[in-house]
């Protein structure tokens, strides 16, 4: 360590307390999955099948919570399902059971785990599709993302300029008042934003418009989401930061602007991409030091500023203890900062090829600038501005004000993470499954196509008697054919394996529809042929 950094610990002798508000953060921390994605349906997009589905599955990269479940008929009348069971990632929905012919939109949003609602709709077919089913819309609710945006930023100015002008103010402004009003002001716009936050992250959850912002429901569902603990704890933050200024000067205001900053940094930890990326162990620590040293550097330009512009020595000697401590404070922000980079983006082509990454390299060009001038700042004017220079003051001040904006706009591309997953959440490529459901008045069955995709394929089929009670058959064959690329019937016998019938092995060498049949034969004297089509993708 620097001969800086022990002369910034023990100038604040916070080293102790600190580690033991780790330690008890660290126990109070549960684990959290990732941000969810969605990895198949059943019926399958597009797809066309000959008889209504028994189920709509929706099977995600990790477990959700659905919120809004629709179903659009072919006459354009919207039906809200609300039968559905969750099976580990998997939610199963129950449609109506009088579905005719025609084509379907089934809209569907869930929340992941990590907080964040995401949605998207499925176009099937009953028997054959309607003229205009072949695309989905996808709109976005422009009103509530505006909302989120402008409240995630309140917050940010709260807990970063308000907690942290806070702790400044106090650790190293020596509790004077000179900054008082301007950082109760970025307390009272991080309250705004906690509050804004909340409702229409409610509003995202189930998939409501702006005019019911002040609906009981939707600010229940914005705070059963695990961002409702991140606004609760950024609250209780903001109050303490606010109590630790009505306390005066003297050694309760330091503790208490302490606890307001690690409640601070432990509200970020609760919700959002990087706190809920694994390991756990070492994700919610980063964002907590990254969030902390990020308020203690962006807390203490108000004060600076206020101070200079009052003048006198208090000035300087404020001045000298950022400048002790903030080199410390830096290199724990780039360390964290560089471990949630490394997490997230996984790979150097993420940086370029997703959103996320481009509002990576939009934040880190304007964080060399704010280090840039920080450096000027630190090696240029400091030691002349504790002078008394008023050249280098006037210089300072400036630059501190320009800081200041840096700051802010470095909070706006941020707060646009909201609304871009990280590349580590994003599947390139899934394994997904065809279904198709066969019947005849003597038996059923679910036959699954593993991939759905032209080549070598893997065919399952669970066959129960039409009633659904056991079937135990003697023989059972696949037939699989496609006329219209001149394929005459592919024959296979299925093996029988404690899961069902199976051909592991079998090639599809073209795209399209194919005609499926299963012969079985129950026994001696007795055979049923099921018959049905299935879609196979490029």
């Amino acid at each position: 360590m620097t001969p800086l950094c022990y002369k910034a610990l023990s100038l604040t002798g916070t080293l102790p307390r600190f580690v033991y508000a780790i330690l008890l953060w660290s126990v109070m921390t549960a684990a959290a999955s990732a941000h969810a994605s969605l990895n198949t349906t059943e019926p399958r997009d597009g797809s066309v099948v000959s008889m209504a589905p028994r189920v709509i599955a929706l099977t995600f990269s990790e477990p959700v919570s659905p919120t809004s479940l629709k179903l659009m008929r072919p006459d354009r009348s919207t039906l809200t399902l609300k039968n559905f069971v969750l099976k580990d990632r998997t939610v199963e929905i129950t449609p109506p059971g009088d579905l005719s012919d025609g084509s379907y939109l089934f809209s569907w949003r869930v929340v992941s785990e990590d907080g964040h609602p995401i949605g998207g709709s499925v176009v099937f077919s009953i028997g054959r599709p309607n003229a205009d089913a072949g695309r989905t819309v996808v709109d976005i609710d422009w009103p509530v993302r505006t909302g989120l945006w402008i409240g995630k930023v309140a917050l940010y100015v709260g807990l970063f300029f308000g907690v942290g002008g806070a702790f400044a103010v106090h650790w190293f402004a020596d509790g004077s008042g000179n900054a008082l009003r301007q950082v109760l002001a970025t307390l009272g716009i991080g309250f705004a934003g906690a509050l804004l936050s909340a409702g229409f992250q409610g509003l995202d959850t189930v998939g409501e418009t702006v005019s019911r912002l002040f609906a009981p429901a939707v600010w229940k569902a914005g705070m059963t989401t695990s961002f409702g603990p991140t606004v609760i704890f950024a609250i209780v933050a903001l109050a303490l930061a606010g109590l630790a200024l009505a306390s005066g000067r003297g050694r309760d205001a330091r503790w208490i602007s302490i606890s307001a900053l690690i409640t601070a940094a432990f509200a970020l930890c609760l919700s959002g991409h990087a706190s809920a990326a694994d390991p756990q162990w070492l994700m919610r620590p980063a964002v907590f030091l990254h969030v902390a040293t990020i308020a203690i550097w962006a807390g203490a330009l108000l004060p600076l500023l206020a101070e200079f512009r009052k003048g006198g020595e208090a000035a300087g000697a404020a001045l000298h203890r950022f400048s002790v401590f903030i080199p410390c404070a830096v290199l724990v922000l780039a360390v964290a900062g560089c471990v949630l980079a490394v997490v997230q983006v996984r790979t150097p082509a993420g940086l370029i090829t997703t959103a996320y990454g481009i509002v990576f390299l939009v934040k880190l060009g304007l964080l060399v600038l704010l280090f840039a001038l920080a450096a000027i700042n630190r090696w240029k004017l400091t030691s002349r501005s504790e002078k008394g220079e008023p050249a280098a003051i006037r210089q300072l001040t400036r630059s501190v004000t320009a800081e200041t904006v840096i700051l802010l706009l470095i909070f706006a591309v941020a707060a646009t993470w909201r609304f871009t997953p990280p590349p580590r959440t994003l599947i390139t490529e899934v394994q997904r499954t065809a279904v198709v459901h066969l019947e005849t008045s003597k038996a059923v069955a679910d036959v699954r196509i593993t991939p759905d995709r032209a080549g070598e394929v893997a065919i399952s089929a669970a066959i129960a008697k039409s009633d659904r009670s056991p079937l135990d058959p003697q023989e059972v064959t696949v037939v699989l054919s496609n006329l219209g690329a001149e394929i005459e019937p592919i024959r296979r016998r299925a093996e029988k394996g404690k899961d069902g019938w199976t051909v592991p092995d079998i090639v599809l060498p073209v795209p399209g529809r194919w005609r499926l049949r299963l012969d079985v034969i129950i026994s001696d004297f007795e055979i049923t042929r099921m018959e049905g089509e299935i879609e196979i993708a490029p």
